[in-house]
């Protein structure tokens, strides 16, 4: 039976105009305390500007991943909860705004830029062809520039199904993510070694883009997760949502937790066994210190409570477990995030302090405007696909 035969119990109504409103407050708060952190620690705010970026980019392009993964995969249970996950891979079109501080001085956080430092150094003047101010800017438009065209080639076809119904526009969609995914590979690569491992010029780790990528996913699933939840029990998703539903979004949680330790520990454990001190330095340095104390506490808040959290199967099903466990994953994500950055700033011990419980605030309250202004007069899930019958009766 086709969508055209299946009355879905839907009534399309806007989001509350408070949570707008919240994400409006927070986003001024948050500009706030980045534009005083600017002028009372300017390489302390810079620094924290590549934060805010990785961890927004992180959920905006590994959400247009898990459309398009959707889309190749066949995927049926996920058709309820994808214009949620489209809604969030709008937060692409801010990035140049998130990146903009960054690029206009990229002397501040990179050291590679720094034209004395290449002259005496081998090391940085070998990487030079690549770690160059303009190559840098212009790779980061690239990437811009395509995610953004495959942003809206997803979204727009989505949308017109919508109307349409018409079967055209999924089978377009899996034509487009096939070729999407070869350039999603290489843009999460380099976005992972431009932005955060060419902080330390002198190190480098073959699985580092894998890394990134791993956590990055776990972060998008969260935000889906949390926000599907949210809205289903609020009643602005179609009567039909079971535990079922909920216990996948669980589950693919559960598996890119468990990816993401096994990615970290291979690197660690490659990195520890070849006892090469040009790679060793850098976890040396997040060992001394009360850096040692952060990268213990990496392990518990990034992996064991998580794991700890999901590997129940009543624990997926559960949505008041899901919600605490997406916001405990998106803190992670946070935490992993600064483990990666902050020691590059401040290298004998770590600092936390209101600049960037201001990163965190100026976050939130982007993902509530972004979402709700793409949301606005749109219908909260793809009504058109013809796969949204099957998958409103989807059981496990």
């Amino acid at each position: 039976m086709s969508n055209t035969d299946y009355t879905l119990e839907y009534s399309k109504k806007p989001l509350p105009g408070k949570v707008f409103t919240i994400g409006i407050i927070l986003t001024v708060i948050g500009i706030a305390l980045l534009a005083i952190a600017y002028s009372v620690d300017y390489v302390r705010a810079s620094f924290n500007i590549i934060l805010l970026f990785s961890f927004v980019a992180s959920i905006s392009l590994c959400s247009i991943f898990l459309i398009a993964l959707e889309y190749l995969a066949g995927a049926v249970w996920s058709v309820p909860f994808r214009r949620i996950t489209e809604f969030l891979a709008s937060l692409v079109l801010i990035l140049p705004i998130l990146a903009l501080p960054v690029l206009l001085d990229l002397h501040t956080p990179f050291h590679w830029t720094h034209l004395e430092a290449i002259e005496s150094d081998p090391i940085l003047a070998g990487k030079r062809p690549y770690l160059n101010e303009t190559f840098f800017v212009v790779r980061f438009i690239v990437i811009f520039i395509l995610m953004s065209l495959f942003y809206w080639i997803f979204t727009s076809r989505s949308q017109k199904q919508d109307l349409s119904k018409d079967q055209k526009f999924t089978t377009q969609n899996i034509k487009f993510s096939a070729i999407f995914m070869l350039f999603f590979a290489v843009s999460m690569t380099i976005i992972a070694l431009d932005w955060l491992m060419s902080l330390e010029p002198h190190w480098y780790s073959t699985i580092f883009g894998v890394y990134y990528f791993s956590g990055s996913v776990l972060a998008a699933l969260a935000v889906v997760t949390l926000f599907s939840v949210i809205l289903n029990e609020a009643g602005y998703l179609p009567k039909g949502i079971t535990e079922d539903h909920y216990y996948s979004l669980g589950a693919l949680m559960f598996a890119f937790s468990n990816f993401w330790a096994y990615i970290a520990f291979s690197q660690f454990m490659l990195i520890w066994y070849a006892n090469l001190p040009e790679e060793t330095f850098w976890y040396i340095q997040r060992g001394e210190g009360s850096w040692l104390y952060v990268s213990i506490g990496l392990i518990f808040v990034r992996f064991i409570i998580p794991y700890a959290l999901l590997v129940s199967q009543t624990s997926k099903k559960n949505p008041r477990r899901l919600k605490f466990v997406s916001i405990w994953v998106l803190a992670a994500h946070f935490y992993d995030l600064y483990w990666l950055i902050a020691p590059n700033y401040s290298k004998d011990n770590a600092i936390f302090g209101w600049i960037e419980l201001g990163v965190i605030i100026l976050a939130t309250g982007l993902i509530i405007v972004v979402f709700n202004l793409a949301a606005k007069n749109r219908n909260l899930i793809p009504i058109g696909d013809p796969k949204l019958k099957r998958a409103m009766e989807f059981r496990l």
